[in-house]
């Protein structure tokens, strides 16, 4: 393993280094849920009172839908060259691409958050419980900043080391996992009631799917991050199979998902009051059996690794063409430094489970609409790109093909925005996020429907009312919807307001 600093940045990568394989993809995505952070979204769907069984069928809907939504979102690596962010640039415009870096940033605090919280309070609580340590504020502030420096330093020296870690973090944690299933098992029982609520019956859908619309969240999250992993594919990698690879990816973290329902529910009978606090891991180290309080020492540490580094490299390596001026490494300190301190702030000083719940919100309702967008795209375009042109912006130039109107596509943004906003307003999370629509829908959360069905009327509509330049489209022309012979904006340095005039 090269053990230097990642040199390549958002620049399209050289095909002579395009080296990795679908099983290293694989590894990484599957890498990035298998973790004690997934578990905790796992324990939403007791902690929203449903049973054992209500709780496990909401988590399958989440996960397979999630996957399904999410597996084309893998197409655009190989062909581009760069990350997704970067390649929507063919769809939104070349400065219109800072929306998926700002989701990709969005995204990335979620969870690097998530993942260095769970991680840091189990490795305080299974020390607590091995060397009767007495837990302080300051004990979990450093496991929190060990973490987080760990995390940051792999994500600094890059992909090669993200992908050594996943390597070793897959099959370690799903072993951990799997003991911990055989650990907690005399105490399970799959008969566990929940609130009560009946299938159908009045409150169930309320939170069935608000745990659906959490458990979604994690495969709706890699959206804006499976680019940052497939640019090292071959162009002429074979588009079912990575397709598979993606959607099998969120179908193995079933298994941390299982884990945390499995013990969530021994925990709402053995210590309900860590479900009052929303405190998994506290609930977590309370119910364990002494002898799973090693295993479960290195699984804090693993899944912490895994999931960190495959949020947080993928900001780092966007920021640094928005940010042209700072070079991955830098643009990923930046990123990390900030992140970091709002763990700290998130952790301290607000409530866990509304923080939670709220990002979990954002995300699926701000990135499923900028993902229908693409996938809508990438078909009318029929996976044809120019991926020297998607660089105009991250170099300090203005014109080319993607360069639309000052670097915007009204089609792809309105595509994206009016949608967005529309769905953000019907959350209904009772009790912890409800839009100023979604007061108004019952018990039930039509977010997801909305982030779903209006951009797939809404944008191919837009593309017959905005027809794009006929230079954007391959020699075969595009599918389904109209094009314009317009002339393409010479590329050329971007002048200063100063230089301009």
């Amino acid at each position: 393993m090269q053990t230097a600093i990642e040199q390549h940045g958002i620049e399209s990568i050289p095909d002579q280094d395009r080296t990795a394989t679908i099983f290293d993809f694989l590894r990484i995505e599957w890498g990035g849920s298998n973790s004690l952070a997934t578990a905790v979204l796992g324990a939403f769907p007791i902690i929203f009172g449903l049973s054992f069984w209500q709780a496990l069928a909401a988590t399958v809907v989440g996960v397979v839908l999630g996957g399904a939504i999410l597996a084309p979102m893998a197409l655009f690596g190989p062909v581009s060259g760069t990350n997704n962010a970067v390649s929507s640039s063919a769809h939104f415009g070349v400065v219109g691409r800072i929306v998926g870096s700002f989701l990709s940033l969005l995204t990335a605090v979620a969870f690097f958050s998530i993942s260095v919280w769970a991680s840091g309070d189990a490795l305080i609580g299974a020390a607590q419980r091995l060397f009767a340590l007495r837990p302080s504020e300051a004990a979990f502030a450093l496991a929190y900043a060990g973490f987080a420096l760990s995390v940051l330093t792999v994500c600094i020296y890059g992909y090669r080391w993200m992908l050594l870690v996943n390597k070793i973090a897959i099959v370690a944690a799903s072993a951990l996992f799997a003991l911990g299933f055989y650990a907690f098992y005399p105490a399970f029982d799959p008969q566990y009631p929940g609130a009560g609520l009946s299938w159908g019956g009045p409150g169930f859908w309320a939170a069935f799917l608000g745990a659906a619309l959490v458990v979604l969240a994690n495969p709706i999250s890699f959206g804006a991050f499976l680019g940052d992993w497939t640019r090292y594919l071959p162009r002429a990698t074979r588009r079912p199979q990575l397709l598979l690879a993606a959607f099998g990816a969120q179908i193995l973290s079933l298994l941390p998902f299982g884990f945390g329902l499995v013990t969530t529910s021994i925990i709402a009978r053995s210590a309900p009051h860590y479900l009052d606090q929303v405190d998994y891991t506290g609930g977590l180290i309370a119910i364990a059996p002494r002898a799973f309080c090693v295993p479960l020492l290195m699984l804090a540490v693993l899944s912490g690794m895994s999931t960190g580094t495959t949020s947080l490299y993928g900001t780092g390596l966007d920021f640094s063409s928005v940010l042209p001026r700072l070079s991955r490494p830098r643009a990923t300190l930046l990123i990390g430094l900030v992140a970091a301190t709002l763990i700290f702030v998130g952790r301290f000083g607000f409530n866990l489970v509304d923080a939670i719940t709220t990002f979990v919100a954002l995300i699926v309702v701000m990135t499923t609409p900028w993902m229908v967008v693409m996938m809508i795209g990438f078909w009318v375009r029929r996976g044809w790109y120019l991926p020297e042109a998607m660089q105009v912006f991250n170099r300090g130039e203005e014109g080319g093909p993607y360069w639309y109107r000052r670097g915007w596509n009204i089609a792809g943004m309105a595509g994206w925005l009016l949608p967005a906003f529309l769905a953000l307003s019907m959350v209904n999370m009772p009790g912890h996020f409800v839009g100023w629509l979604g007061r108004h829908t019952g018990n039930l959360d039509l977010s997801l429907l909305a982030a779903l069905l209006l951009p797939t009327l809404l944008y191919p509509a837009l593309l017959y009312l905005y027809p794009e330049p006929r230079a954007v489209f391959g020699p075969l022309g595009p599918r389904g919807v109209p094009s314009v012979d317009r002339p393409i904006a010479p590329v050329r340095l971007r002048l200063s307001r100063a230089e301009a005039v």
